[in-house]
């Protein structure tokens, strides 16, 4: 899930669904991400699609974000190994060797339904950067073309990092498609409480996270 260069920059927003280019992710390595032995191409292309639509920011960083910091266990070639995504020498914002997808493990959550925390406010947080970062490597509402997705589950492209999701039913796999095909309404932008839908009860402090 790797980028040519860094996208997300404190305060900025981007479209959702611009030309992506993608180079190699480095491999996992027992001790994190190690070089790849796959000769993946310089660069793999994000399609375009562009509805104008936005993914929901309380829903990625209750349901997505925490995906991210958790220890997974990797399948490189045969060898397993575990890590996290925001580990250093994969997607850390600071020590990680994963291209332009980036994570900021630090990011505090943010209470949306606080009025004090207007979108400006959001967007110079640590966690906006991160849901920026990610939402970079999506086509909203085409998961089967989504490199959040596409990589981690080495669908139809290569992934240096190898196999994270064993398949679609993984649970983590599951949110992040529901992520991408539950975007906020045409419209509204990414902190519509139209998304607070998308956890049960409606509440994207404490709800469960819906994946269906």
């Amino acid at each position: 899930m790797m980028i040519g260069k860094s996208r997300h920059a404190a305060g900025g927003r981007r479209p959702a669904r611009g030309t992506m280019f993608f180079a190699t992710l480095l491999g996992v390595a027992l001790g994190g991400c190690g070089g790849s032995p796959i000769g993946n191409p310089s660069t793999v292309s994000n399609p375009v699609s562009a509805s104008g639509q936005h993914l929901a920011f309380a829903y990625f960083q209750r349901c997505i974000f925490p995906i991210f910091l958790t220890q997974l266990q990797i399948n490189l070639n045969g060898s397993t190994a575990t890590n996290e995504c925001a580990g250093s020498g994969c997607h850390n914002n600071s020590t990680g060797t994963g291209g332009a997808f980036r994570v900021i493990p630090s990011a505090q959550t943010v209470d949306v339904t606080n009025p004090a925390n207007t979108a400006a406010v959001i967007q110079a947080t640590d966690m906006y950067k991160n849901f920026y970062s990610a939402q970079g490597e999506v086509i909203i509402n085409t998961p089967n073309d989504s490199l959040l997705l596409n990589k981690p589950l080495l669908r139809n492209v290569l992934h240096g990092g190898g196999l994270v999701f064993p398949s679609v039913q993984d649970p983590h796999a599951q949110l992040i498609e529901y992520w991408i095909t539950h975007p906020a309404p045409q419209g509204a932008d990414e902190f519509s409480t139209a998304t607070y839908s998308m956890f049960t009860p409606a509440d994207p402090n404490a709800g469960a996270c819906n994946t269906n």
